[in-house]
């Protein structure tokens, strides 16, 4: 008797789930088009003027969000004055997952990377939130012909003491993750989405219609749900493996973080981060959080125009040097090359899990 109660109740949540699910792509359309690339399809929004001057500005969001939370309201921002490309990451918002669907965090930085060279952005200003903070660092390192500057909002750059909660890793078990995702993770999902908003804006308050308008609840989509606790669950092993290497980028970095962020710890993450980068600018706002796109867009705006003049201003540089003496920089660059050499992979040490969250 029991057994049937159970089924009954499991039966009548999916139906429950399958219905939220289509009420909720009716409500939030997709936005965008569909570029193909790497044996999946990522939803992109272009904003701005076509004809605009100076590199585009990619927006990548971070966990338990999509591209709206980017757009609004720093991308329209943006617009004013700049083309700027919002994309939706792999499997989340109304981009199609991965062709491995278990594909970690670095895959993801490739497909972005090989959706750029689709879009024939060139080297753009990529401005990362959040989570995405560890896939722009790795597009630096891995894609630095396609990254001219880096703006990284709270970023996660380090691995931290302590998990991602265990309804991550249970959404990502087999069997036990897929029947969670299709009965109790949408209704709970839908009374508990503004409470959890709220908490991560803290100290600042959450903007009127922020879940409504950015589209928030198309998480509680089994699909996206469990992509997104695959990404969550995942993540630690990448920061840790790529940690060793931040001394590698070379591009334009400014780093953006609040020092009242209770999600990402600044001195856990922007502050290591930035004292391994050369080429990095620092700024930590007294009283801000975790949701800084939101709480200081102008502040953010101001920035990204201050590094595309040191992009441009560095490139005017390497100009006038070739044009002065073209064969002592032909020269230099090939006696660096005799000098230089190659690091394996086997020679880049994992980082030290041991700091605290």
């Amino acid at each position: 008797m029991i057994s049937i109660i159970v089924l009954t109740v499991l039966v009548f949540l999916m139906l429950v789930t399958q219905a939220g699910v289509i009420a909720l792509n009716r409500t939030y359309p997709p936005r965008g088009s569909l570029v193909e690339v790497a044996g999946t399809r990522l939803n992109v929004v272009e904003l701005g003027p076509a004809d605009a001057l100076g590199p585009r500005i990619v927006l990548i969001h971070g966990a338990s969000s999509n591209l709206e939370a980017m757009r609004q309201p720093l991308g329209e921002l943006l617009a004013r004055n700049h083309r700027v490309v919002l994309i939706d990451r792999p499997g989340h918002g109304f981009s199609a997952p991965a062709k491995d669907v278990e594909a970690p965090l670095d895959i993801q930085a490739g497909i972005l990377a090989a959706a750029l060279t689709k879009l024939e952005a060139g080297r753009v200003v990529l401005v990362v939130h959040s989570l995405a903070g560890a896939l722009g660092a790795r597009m630096a390192l891995d894609y630095p012909e396609q990254v001219g500057g880096l703006m990284m909002l709270a970023p996660v750059t380090h691995p931290w003491r302590g998990g991602v909660g265990w309804y991550n890793k249970a959404i990502t078990m087999p069997v036990i993750g897929p029947l969670l995702a299709h009965t109790v993770t949408l209704p709970l999902g839908l009374l508990l989405a503004k409470p959890a908003a709220r908490t991560v804006f803290l100290p600042q308050p959450m903007p009127e219609g922020f879940v409504r308008d950015t589209a928030t609840l198309l998480l509680l989509r089994p699909r996206e749900f469990r992509a997104n606790a695959r990404d969550l669950t995942t993540l630690k092993a990448m920061v840790a493996a790529q940690a060793p290497r931040y001394g590698a980028i070379r591009v334009p970095t400014t780093i953006i973080s609040g020092d009242a962020d209770k999600t990402v710890s600044t001195d856990i993450h922007s502050r290591p981060f930035a004292a391994a980068v050369p080429n990095v600018k620092l700024i930590v706002l007294e009283g801000v959080g975790h949701m800084v796109p939101q709480a200081v867009p102008d502040l953010v705006v101001s920035e990204i125009d201050v590094m595309i003049g040191r992009i441009n201003s560095s490139r005017e540089g390497s100009v006038s040097q070739l044009d002065a003496d073209p064969r002592a920089t032909i020269e230099e660059g090939l006696d660096q090359a005799r000098r230089g050499g190659f690091i394996s992979d086997e020679e880049i040490a994992p980082a030290d899990a041991r700091r605290g969250l």
